[in-house]
C-alpha cells in the first residue's frame, strides 16, 4: 500500500457506464481513490506498467470477469500475478458459477465479489484486499468450503472445464484436442463427472451442471 492512508484502486470494466458508477461510488468512500481505469485486461496491464513507472502502483485491482472481445479478467489476473510486485486482484462480476469462481481463484485472485453486493460490503472488500486479506462472496466461500469438506464428491477444476466444453457441443475428440489429452482421458473424466452429478449422459450432465450453477447456461456469455 501507499505511504498515505488512501487505498488506490485500478478499476477494470468494459462497460463505461458501469465504470462510471463504480468510480463515483468508490470515490465517495473515505480512504479510497481511483488510480486509473481500463476497459479490459490488456489495458489494465498497460496501466499497471504506467503507474509503476511513475512510482504510484495501485493497492488493489478491481477486475471485471468478462470484457467483450478484450482480455478477460481471469487471464489478466494470471498475468498480473506474474509481475515482480503484483497488487491484489479483487474480482467484481455478475457471475457466480463454480467454473468462474474456480478459474478466478486458480488464477490468483485475492477475492471474488458480485456486483449486486451492498456498497459498504464492496468498500470493506477493497480495504481488506488491500490489507492482504481474502474476500469472498457467500456463494464463493460456500463452494470453496464444500470442496475442502467433501473433496471426493466435488468436481475438480479440470472436470468443470470439461463440462464447459461439453456444453458448447464439442465431441470427445475435439475436447481432447483442446485440453491436450487423449480421448480415453476425456471418457474417463466423463465417467467421473456423471457419477458425481448422478447422471448417465451428456445432456443430463449439462442440464444438472447448469441447474446447480456449476457452469453458465449453454450460449451464456458476458
Amino acid at each position: 500500500m501507499t505511504s498515505t492512508a488512501e487505498v488506490r484502486v485500478l478499476l477494470v470494466d468494459d462497460h463505461p457506464v458501469v465504470r462510471a458508477g463504480l468510480r463515483a461510488m468508490l470515490a465517495g468512500f473515505e480512504g479510497i481513490a481511483i488510480a486509473a481505469e481500463a476497459s479490459d485486461g490488456r489495458a489494465a496491464l498497460k496501466e499497471l506498467d504506467r503507474l509503476s513507472a511513475l512510482g504510484e502502483p495501485p493497492d488493489v485491482v478491481l477486475m471485471d470477469l468478462q470484457m467483450g472481445k478484450g482480455m478477460d479478467g481471469v487471464t489478466a489476473t494470471a498475468e498480473i500475478r506474474k509481475l515482480p510486485a503484483p497488487p491484489p486482484v479483487l474480482i467484481l462480476t455478475t457471475y457466480d458459477t463454480d467454473a468462474d469462481i474456480l478459474a478466478a481463484v486458480e488464477a490468483g485472485a485475492s477475492g471474488y465479489m458480485l456486483k449486486d453486493a451492498p456498497p459498504e460490503q464492496l468498500r470493506q472488500a477493497v480495504l481488506q484486499a488491500a490489507a492482504g486479506g481474502t474476500v469472498l462472496a457467500p456463494r464463493a466461500a460456500a463452494l470453496l468450503m464444500d470442496r475442502i469438506s467433501n473433496p471426493g464428491t466435488a468436481l475438480t477444476p479440470r472436470e468443470v472445464q470439461l463440462l464447459e466444453l461439453l456444453a458448447t457441443g464439442l465431441s470427445n475428440r475435439a475436447i481432447a484436442k483442446q485440453l491436450f489429452v487423449s480421448e480415453a482421458t476425456v471418457k474417463t473424466h466423463l465417467v467421473h463427472i456423471y457419477g458425481k452429478l448422478g447422471v448417465d449422459n451428456r445432456t443430463a450432465a449439462i442440464a444438472a451442471a447448469t441447474q446447480r450453477r456449476i457452469i453458465r447456461p449453454p450460449g451464456g456469455n458476458g
